[in-house]
């Protein structure tokens, strides 16, 4: 860092300091250095080098953290954590007991709200401004900051249409890079971008019809611009709008020309930009399973839709989209919308296939029980990335699913212990169901060296609420539902265990198979079930239930499962072992059960 000013910034108190015709200086230095320390720790790369001026600017012009200040998507905010005193442990980054990858309140002054979801930003601001009104505090500055397509969400628009009747101030900042994830879709983009084009002739936008007053399209790059309308925006009472114009991965070509993949690239050579090769071991991801899985069911049965809101590569819905494209829609960031779309094509005898992670179906939740299971409408869920997912942390794992799913009435759960029983719950799940199903699966890759087979001929149809015995062990029975059961695989590999343990693979939290269940029950006084996802109202609780509810006596049971507290951020392997669901954990359980 000779001869830099970065070197030199702890706080925007120190960026401050330096004069306007160097902060250029400034920005290609913030960008380099988050490209040097993500091109080998890993992380989101695309939004943060996108925004690097406005971060500049927006800690040169107000006075954080007085003035508070909120991003969304979080993965935008690695230039504003390098600002905020979190430079030199930027290298945690997403790493267990490090900084977290989003804005994370307990973690700094300056991350006034968690934002690891999208859309949200709008409302909490709104609600800060608010709150700074009843407190006589008028001069305090709140400024959201919303891109990465989070605008499109329903949740946005409701607090703009709540925003525009009050007399708050708040600044809406719309970082409009035209991408989300994957391309930005939709009316509203349309429109954004024949507002970019012609802006002269756009007397009204629609934000100024909710009452905001709007400003741009400006070049989000253009630090002097940026600056003087910030500036400006800052004397002007009430709700108001500026739009900017920034490039995703701006300042790395790769990361320009490919903003998909450089979203989050993993690994890649800080000159060139290209990506670190990957050891494969011929494996496959889960979510690729699924999107070839359902690419070939499609092609069987015209009645298959595939629905997924903003996360066609993720997913791997991308596959059916390319062939299939008028039978499969990204929605947007509009989870809501993806299921009640969903229950919609239901009624009319169409087979939905609804694809959402795992933590992001937790926002359709009011939309599930009620346009879905109440109706008992054959709506298909793929929760994806279903139980710990790693570096994202507490706002990406999918270990609530099965608890909220369960107490739903009509709705099978089922969770897969390997890649042909995920590949044969999918086939049977467009075989005319008369219930919505959801299908659980994880981030990552199905069982090493697994050849899988995609033709519809290698498919067979799974009897719902029906489980396995797998290992027949005498002295404890082992219960486990989805791929956390290849744990206890590997365990009963030594005879020692395999002689002691009686594994059950479950396949279906709901409906639970009752007849294997009394069968264990009257053979074993010691259970031990385990899960990927909270222990509260979990899959271990529903044995529990079946036990007292069926009178019976003397049986000891272990549950392991997540504990009842948000699990921090880190490889998925050290995340096991923090929670118990690591190898060596398991075997310890079972010694002293």
């Amino acid at each position: 860092m000779k001869n830099s000013f970065l070197k030199y910034i702890n706080n925007p108190q120190d960026v401050k300091k330096i004069a306007q015709d160097k902060l250029p200086k400034l920005a290609k230095e913030l960008r380099e250095f988050i490209i040097d320390i993500v091109s080998v720790k890993e992380g989101h790369l695309g939004a943060s080098l996108g925004v690097v001026e406005l971060t500049i600017a927006l800690h040169y012009v107000f006075n954080t953290p007085k003035d508070l200040l909120v991003w969304d998507v979080g993965h935008q905010a690695y230039g504003h954590k390098i600002l905020t005193e979190r430079k030199e442990i930027f290298e945690t980054n997403r790493q267990l007991h490090g900084i977290s990858g989003f804005p994370k309140r307990s973690e700094s002054i300056y991350d006034t709200f968690g934002t690891g979801h999208s859309s949200t930003s709008i409302s909490a601001v709104l609600g800060m401004a608010i709150a700074s009104k009843l407190k006589g505090e008028t001069t305090k500055q709140h400024i959201a900051v919303i891109g990465d397509a989070s605008i499109a969400s329903g949740m946005a628009f409701e607090a703009l249409n709540h925003a525009g009747i009050s007399d708050t101030n708040i600044l809406v900042i719309l970082n409009d890079n035209s991408m989300g994830i994957d391309p930005n879709i939709g009316a509203l983009k349309e429109y954004l971008t024949t507002l970019k084009q012609d802006t002269a002739n756009c007397d009204t936008t629609i934000f100024d019809a909710l009452n905001f007053d709007y400003s741009g399209p400006i070049d989000g790059h253009d630090l002097p611009k940026l600056i003087a309308e910030l500036e400006r925006l800052k004397r002007v009472k009430g709700p108001k709008i500026v739009h900017i114009i920034t490039t995703k991965g701006k300042g790395l070509a790769k990361a320009e020309e490919n903003q998909v993949t450089y979203h989050a690239p993993g690994k890649f050579d800080k000159k060139s930009g290209e990506l670190v090769a990957k050891s494969t071991k011929n494996t496959v991801k889960y979510q690729d399973v699924f999107g070839f899985t359902l690419l070939e069911l499609a092609k069987h049965n015209d009645k298959i839709i595939g629905i997924t809101p903003a996360m066609p590569t993720g997913s791997s819905l991308k596959y059916m989209m390319e062939e299939f494209p008028q039978r499969a829609f990204d929605v947007g960031i509009s989870e809501q919308h993806a299921v009640t779309l969903a229950a919609g094509m239901a009624t009319q005898g169409f087979i939905p296939f609804c694809t959402i992670y795992s933590t992001f179906l937790q926002r359709a939740y009011d939309q599930i029980i009620h346009d879905v299971a109440l109706q008992k409408l054959p709506v298909i869920f793929c929760v994806d990335r279903a139980g710990v997912v790693g570096e994202d942390g507490a706002t990406h794992h999918g270990v609530f699913d099965i608890s909220y799913l369960r107490l739903i009435p009509n709705l099978i759960i089922a969770a897969p212990m390997n890649v042909s029983e995920f590949q044969n719950l999918l086939y049977t799940a467009q075989l005319s169901l008369d219930l919505p199903i959801a299908i659980r699966y994880p981030r990552g890759n199905v069982e090493e060296n697994k050849k899988v087979q995609y033709a519809i001929s290698n498919f067979n149809k799974v009897e719902i609420g029906k489980g396995k015995q797998i290992s027949y062990g005498n002295k404890i029975a082992v219960l486990t539902i989805g791929t956390i059961g290849n744990t206890i695989l590997e365990i009963c590999k030594s005879q020692e265990y395999s002689n002691r343990i009686a594994h059950y693979n479950l396949v279906f939290i709901k409906p639970l198979d009752e007849e294997l269940l009394h069968q264990i029950c009257q053979k074993f006084d010691k259970i031990i079930t385990i899960e990927d996802g909270v222990l509260i109202g979990g899959f271990g609780s529903s044995i529990l239930e079946f036990i007292q509810e069926n009178d019976y006596k003397n049986i000891q049971i272990k549950r392991l499962g997540i504990p009842d507290n948000f699990i921090e951020h880190g490889k998925i392997s050290e995340l096991y072992k923090q929670v118990g669901l690591d190898i060596t954990s398991i075997k310890k359980t079972i010694d002293t059960f």
